[in-house]
């Protein structure tokens, strides 16, 4: 087997909290005996998510075997997702913060599935998935990532699941969405319909494709992380991983 080095696109400060986040987990479930110290299995799982490497890889690069990165990987995520901020939190501190309003989007993160597995099949994107839910800030900042539904799912069928259409309405926050969302409700603002639309509602949509523009990027954050890219895991754990990531994520931007 070849070896090369490589390199990781993240700051020294979000391998420092991932060790961080490792290391006291081990020191509360009293683990010892470790195959690799926690600074390495920190970087284990940052290889995996950023770059997307293969359990195999990750273990040949690592020196230990494919099922202990297996068990790294999954074990580190799981810490990650956690602190995943909840959506009550979130919805107060946006109030708090003063926001003039939110933006939420739908992803679908692909997945490695045949035909046959209809339920995962998006009809809109024409590829196997998992539908994720964002709610993102004004800039782009993520604020809030939900579980996983397959990709069959309708966006506003999700968000209904979820409870965001419930809690966004009591929140009062103002909430800017595609035409995915239509019937929402009056608080989650979106598109006008139709074709040979007069002016001012031409003008109305173009004014709200441009403020909802920055917020809808809050997906392509999550899909800089190659691991999203196409899951060869169960697909259930995309919501873990998309968490994951979403903690991790806004640790670069603070590091900037």
């Amino acid at each position: 087997m070849l070896f090369y080095r490589s390199s990781l696109p993240l700051s020294r400060q979000t391998l420092q909290y991932v060790t961080g986040v490792v290391g006291r987990h081990r020191k509360q479930t009293g683990s010892k005996g470790r195959a690799l110290p926690a600074g390495m299995q920190a970087m284990m799982n940052l290889a995996y998510l950023k770059n997307g490497e293969t359990f195999a890889q990750l273990g040949a690069g690592f020196g230990v075997g494919t099922t202990t990165a297996w068990r790294y990987v999954n074990e580190t995520v799981t810490l990650l997702s956690a602190r995943s901020p909840k959506l009550g939190r979130v919805l107060a501190k946006a109030r708090k913060d003063g926001l003039l309003y939110l933006v939420i989007d739908g992803t679908l993160i692909p997945i490695d599935r045949v035909k046959a597995d209809r339920p995962f099949y998006s009809g809109k994107h024409k590829k196997h998935g998992m539908n994720t839910q964002v709610i993102a800030s004004p800039d782009g900042t993520i604020l809030w990532v939900s579980g996983p539904l397959p990709g069959s799912v309708h966006d506003l069928k999700a968000a209904r699941i979820w409870g965001l259409v419930r809690a966004l309405a009591t929140a009062g926050i103002l909430v800017l969405a595609d035409k995915g969302y239509v019937g929402a409700g009056p608080h989650i603002k979106t598109p006008y319909k139709g074709k040979d639309k007069p002016e001012p509602l031409k003008d109305a949509n173009r004014s709200h494709a441009k403020l909802r523009g920055p917020g809808e990027r809050a997906n392509a954050q999550l899909k800089s992380w190659k691991i999203l890219t196409k899951l060869r895991c169960c697909p259930h754990r995309a919501g873990h991983l998309a968490k994951a990531i979403h903690v991790l994520q806004n640790r670069e931007l603070n590091a900037r």
